[in-house]
């Protein structure tokens, strides 16, 4: 699509409102987990009140959109796209001394202790400060929760949907000592009305407790989004497709859900047994027999917040890979299929749900449209008017020369980045991946070929220069012929190791060519490089432009040693290095930093100010 016609094509789609509402016009942007920042202030994590700095910093650098990733309750793993509630705000994000009731002497000690044990700056968060703030919460609750009766029971009655089955669910949970729903005893597993009335009304108090949380969480988020809108910065949020299995979602409302089922992928090229994410699957019949309602209920909190919405793994409203619950663990996604199971029944299905959203929100949506994506879904997006990913390190010409594409070739309906909140950032993946493959994929393609892994890898690969699982090719690997003789194959039996070759050979050489950066190849990312790749897709004819917080910084030289430490999250392992990772630098130091006028300038620059 021509990039002069964006606009005139743009206000005649289903979402004309969306972008009339916030202009048809190029925007910068900066990804942030809140959990990734801090200032002066901070106790111990991120905080709501914090994003206010952070709407300064988007400011002077010329970013006009923010966006986060989920701000939904935590579970134990703490990963934001497996949380308690699509709705319920995560209390760890709370500014105690913004809530009525936290300036007493008493308490002002007891949070000065807390910043004391939690110390600003350290490379990750110690997310023990959830259970430490709430201790401190329910004794300013018991002090006063009761003030303000009105505008809580307000805020009751607005959310009725769904505020009292989570907090009824949340000291459910506490009481079964944090045991999933599932496991629970029949009459509240199964949601017994006599039963769980009986315990309401003898926990009423720390059910309230729950709900009074929600709604100091609720008005900092609100006053944050008034404080955006008085700096003209949109708000992105990001709405998961799937939700917990063990979630209150789930649990009031399991007739929603296929629960004999758990989503996933199926296997491809990079995991031979698929996925398994193990969230239940959505039963769209019952969901679009009640109108929608759970749908569009999560659409009216969230527009609470943002002016934008992330629709996560979209093409799963098309199709979603179902895995039997009782399927063996070790064997991942390998026995699923698509539900819908008939190819034909997928664009109505994700035709009628896109434009349930769209009809029911002011928010403009983007998608989240990585991975292999049926045109259904692909022509579905454009025709809505909705923008999706293009992420620089995979636009490429895949199939035939196998180089990176320049700025031109970017969709212009679409959002141009360097990085993703699943990959590594962009400096890492410069110095560690670019021009190299995972090693584990490459050691099972030789085992189903019947080739001796240990005996052809020190022939097709530097040792000194693979790290990280990753395998970097030595420049003697001249072709493909070559590494078929290497193997001691015929090219027609190699198919998949020759598809590996021919993108990931020379990968930086050929990406040093794109950026038509003077001298030889570097291969460390320096300051040159990452602002000649920043402003690539800066200058691309994508509509928005928007890095991660991490690639941003990479410009100030902050990001000491090996940058692959620096990463938000490692997808298909558990760790508590995953969704824990702060930016070596405050808030309040960021605002005075030299780069900031120097992302200003390239913003400016590219026009997208």
């Amino acid at each position: 699509m021509p990039e002069q016609n964006l606009k005139e094509y743009l206000l005649k789609t289903p979402s004309r409102d969306k972008w009339g509402r916030i202009g048809v016009q190029k925007r910068a942007g900066v990804l942030v987990p809140i959990f990734s920042i801090y200032s002066q202030k901070s106790i111990g994590i991120g905080e709501l009140r914090d994003l206010k700095l952070l709407i300064d910093w988007a400011k002077l650098s010329g970013n006009s959109i923010i966006q986060l990733l989920p701000l939904n309750e935590l579970g134990s793993l703490f990963c934001p796209y497996d949380s308690l509630s699509s709705f319920a705000l995560e209390p760890a994000y709370i500014s105690l001394e913004d809530t009525p009731g936290a300036n007493k002497n008493s308490l002002k000690a007891r949070i000065n202790q807390l910043k004391d044990e939690f110390p600003k700056g350290k490379a990750h968060l110690d997310y023990r400060i959830k259970k430490r703030k709430l201790a401190l919460l329910w004794d300013i609750f018991l002090e006063e929760g009761q003030s303000n009766p009105r505008e809580l029971k307000k805020f009751i009655e607005d959310n009725n949907y769904w505020i009292n089955d989570f907090a009824l669910y949340k000291i459910l949970k506490d009481y079964h000592t944090g045991a999933p729903w599932y496991e629970w005893e029949d009459e509240y597993k199964n949601r017994n009305i006599s039963q769980l009335e009986i315990f309401r009304k003898k926990h009423e108090k720390e059910i309230v407790f729950q709900i009074w949380i929600q709604w100091h969480l609720y008005k900092q988020f609100k006053a944050v989004k008034e404080y955006a809108q008085s700096k003209k910065v949109l708000l992105k949020g990001d709405l998961p497709l799937l939700v917990s299995r063990d979630s209150a979602d789930v649990w009031a409302h399991q007739e929603f859900f296929k629960l004999e089922f758990a989503a996933g992928a199926p296997p491809d090229m990079y995991c031979a047994k698929g996925q398994r994410w193990g969230m239940p699957t959505y039963n769209w019949d019952r969901v679009s027999g009640d109108d929608y309602r759970y749908l569009k209920e999560k659409l009216k909190y969230a527009e609470g917040f943002y002016d934008i919405l992330r629709i996560d793994h979209v093409v799963g409203l098309f199709r979603i890979w179902n895995i039997p619950y009782s399927e063996p663990l070790e064997n991942q996604g390998l026995h699923g299929f698509f539900d819908p199971q008939d190819e034909n029944k997928w664009a109505k299905q994700g035709r009628s749900i896109l434009s349930v959203i769209l009809n029911n929100t002011k928010m403009l949506l983007c998608a989240e449209d990585l991975g292999v994506i049926p045109k259904v879904c692909t022509q579905a997006l454009e025709e809505f008017g909705i923008p999706g990913n293009d992420v620089q390190r995979w636009m490429k010409d895949w199939k035939v020369k196998h180089d990176f594409l320049g700025p031109s070739n970017y969709r212009t309906l679409s959002i141009a980045m360097l990085s993703t909140h699943d990959t590594t950032n962009w400096l890492a993946w410069w110095e560690n991946e670019a021009g190299t493959i995972d090693e584990g994929l490459f050691r099972r393609k030789c085992a189903e070929q019947g080739i001796d892994y240990s005996g052809v890898k020190g022939n097709l690969f530097d040792s000194g220069r693979s790290k990280h699982g990753r395998l970097r090719w030595l420049n003697s690997v001249t072709s493909s012929d070559c590494l078929a003789a290497i193997l001691g194959k015929r090219r027609e039996e190699i198919a998949d190791f020759i598809e590996m070759y021919e993108n990931t050979y020379q990968e930086k050489e050929r990406l040093w060519r794109c950026l038509k950066i003077s001298g030889p190849m570097q291969e460390s990312a320096n300051k040159d490089i990452i602002s000649a790749v920043l402003k690539m897709t800066l200058e691309s004819r994508a509509i928005f432009c928007i890095h991660s917080i991490l690639d941003w910084l990479s410009l100030a030289g902050i990001l000491k040693g090996d940058p692959y430490q620096y990463r938000i999250n490692t997808p298909g392992t558990i760790s508590e290095n995953n969704w824990s990772l702060v930016i070596p630098i405050s808030l309040d130091e960021l605002l005075k930093h030299k780069v900031t006028k120097e992302i200003k300038k390239m913003i400016v620059s590219s026009g997208r100010a």
